[in-house]
């Protein structure tokens, strides 16, 4: 499927107008979580698009690096979602969410270590086997760094995915926060990655205060972004595409015109590719 736009809060913010009007869309990306309990508003408006258009779940809660057991209720709860709507992928971000049974509310990274490999591959054959299905993880925006991480973040994404057998949510704004916030390049970044393993690609926004940046999903794509997403394109070939946009939402005829932008470059980068 490609490519989609319109995800998170949008979805639930146009539901009325979208449904109305029918917009040109192949599918729709859901926060897990929003949708974890049945009946009310969401949950209405879910099925109504989910009889329109496929969709795919992301989650932010999995916790999939963390050292606490994994989550038995958080994942019935998923899985129960999971076989509700039948989405094309299931995914989350390949992080810590808390510790001690203390959630961050935040998307935590991890040291880049064959420790956290390992840690990782069991975790994710865990809930692998408990949905029946391969996840989608999605490489994080950071904004520090591990002394003890002893590879490159794309070296580590790599070997995670081809031990666990997950795939890859390749999410090329959070390439670009983290190449700004940390000094590496973002095409050895895309050099490094194993193009069998990546599904999916997210684009955003962020936020450039110029010594550091920040993934915000609250502004337009940039042009730095839109440019590495069609080098991603070339390297990796056809792959669905969401543009993620979480706040200050603009009108749903706006998020559709970005979808015709991102399905132009992807157009344009597979035809560079091919000659």
């Amino acid at each position: 499927m490609f490519p989609c736009a319109v995800c998170k809060k949008a979805v639930i913010a146009h539901a009325p107008s979208g449904l109305e009007s029918a917009p040109a869309l192949d599918w729709l990306e859901i926060t897990s979580e929003n949708f974890m309990v049945a009946g009310g508003k969401p949950r209405h408006y879910l099925d109504a698009i989910r009889a329109r258009y496929p969709l795919e779940m992301h989650g932010v809660s999995l916790g999939i690096g963390g050292t606490d057991p994994l989550h038995k209720t958080y994942l019935r709860a998923l899985k129960q979602l999971m076989l509700h709507i039948e989405p094309a992928w299931v995914s989350d971000h390949l992080c810590l969410t808390g510790v001690n049974g203390l959630n961050s509310h935040d998307l935590l990274p991890l040291p880049y270590s064959e420790e956290a490999i390992a840690h990782l591959s069991d975790r994710i054959g865990q809930v692998q086997d408990y949905l029946g299905r391969e996840i989608l993880l999605e490489n994080l925006s950071t904004y520090v760094e591990y002394s003890d991480s002893a590879k490159p973040e794309w070296e580590f994404l790599t070997q995670v995915s081809r031990r666990s057998g997950c795939r890859l949510l390749l999410d090329v704004n959070n390439i670009i926060v983290s190449a700004r916030n940390h000094g590496f390049d973002p095409e050895v970044y895309l050099a490094g990655l194993p193009a069998e393993r990546i599904w999916k690609i997210n684009l955003a926004g962020h936020s450039d205060y110029q010594h550091y940046v920040i993934d915000t999903h609250d502004q337009d794509v940039p042009d730095a972004v839109w440019a590495l997403y069609e080098s991603a394109i070339r390297r990796f070939g056809a792959i669905s595409t969401m543009i993620e946009r979480d706040a200050d939402i603009p009108p749903l005829e706006v998020l559709v015109s970005d979808l015709g932008h991102a399905r132009q470059c992807h157009a344009l980068a597979l035809s560079g590719a091919a000659q």
